[in-house]
């Protein structure tokens, strides 16, 4: 069989392309609103259908979400976010808990082993954000300080794959922390052992801060699951 002529890319893909540029440059920001499809097509030279196609392409892709009589928002930095996320609103809170015990517990051990200086006066900042986000009670931004605390020891591992995975799985995860309730009490875990071990250049160490710190959310997920089912059964009663 003959090879066909390889076509240009349309110009729906060069537009599709250069909105996702968009959004992995960081330019639209997660959960931001993006431009109208008039300003759009303005910008890019485009009509407007082509605007469209692409903005529904990403929309089915899981970068962008469209609200009806709202407008359109960025929902995920990479279409693998954008699938983890529909996936992980579909897992079990356990299955969740497990994937994220293999990458945290992985990344802790690797970072005690690779940190560099500036690796360590991030994490240390890191974690002094994540402590200020608890103390001012608001469980949004400790959701978002302590996912940052955990992107930055998987930055320390100086893994690509690793970094690319967790980011992209970190995304996805703050839907899932919300999904899963509980109060700010019963998020917060201390951090600081995985931290002092990182310093100090124990693996060993760290592993086991880290096992230690998934136990907690364990627990913490199982007490919130049994207060769940005892209210259902009660409602049901």
């Amino acid at each position: 069989m003959s090879l066909r002529t390889a076509q240009r890319a349309s110009l729906v893909d060069q537009v599709i392309d250069q909105l996702k540029e968009q959004i992995t440059s960081g330019s639209w920001q997660m959960h931001a609103k993006i431009p109208t499809e008039t300003v759009l097509a303005e910008q890019l030279g485009v009509g407007r259908n082509t605007v469209r196609e692409a903005v529904r392409a990403l929309t089915h892709a899981g970068l962008l979400e469209c609200r009806q009589g709202d407008g359109t928002y960025v929902r995920a930095t990479s279409e693998l976010s954008g699938a983890m996320a529909r996936r992980l609103r579909a897992a079990e809170q356990l299955e969740i808990l497990e994937v994220r015990r293999a990458l945290e517990v992985e990344a802790a051990r690797l970072a005690a082993t690779r940190r560099t200086a500036e690796d360590v006066s991030a994490i240390e900042a890191a974690l002094s954000e994540r402590e200020k986000a608890w103390a001012n009670g608001d469980p949004e931004k400790f959701v978002e300080a302590d996912l940052a605390f955990h992107v930055t020891v998987v930055e320390a591992t100086h893994n690509n794959v690793l970094i690319d995975l967790y980011t992209d799985f970190s995304a996805a995860l703050r839907a899932s922390i919300a999904a899963a309730g509980g109060s700010l009490e019963q998020n917060y875990i201390p951090h600081d052992a995985i931290v002092r071990a990182i310093v100090a250049g124990d693996a060993t160490a760290a592993e086991r801060a880290g096992h230690a710190c998934m136990e907690h959310i364990l627990i913490a997920l199982t007490d919130t699951q049994s207060l769940t089912d005892s209210q259902n059964v009660t409602a049901s009663a």
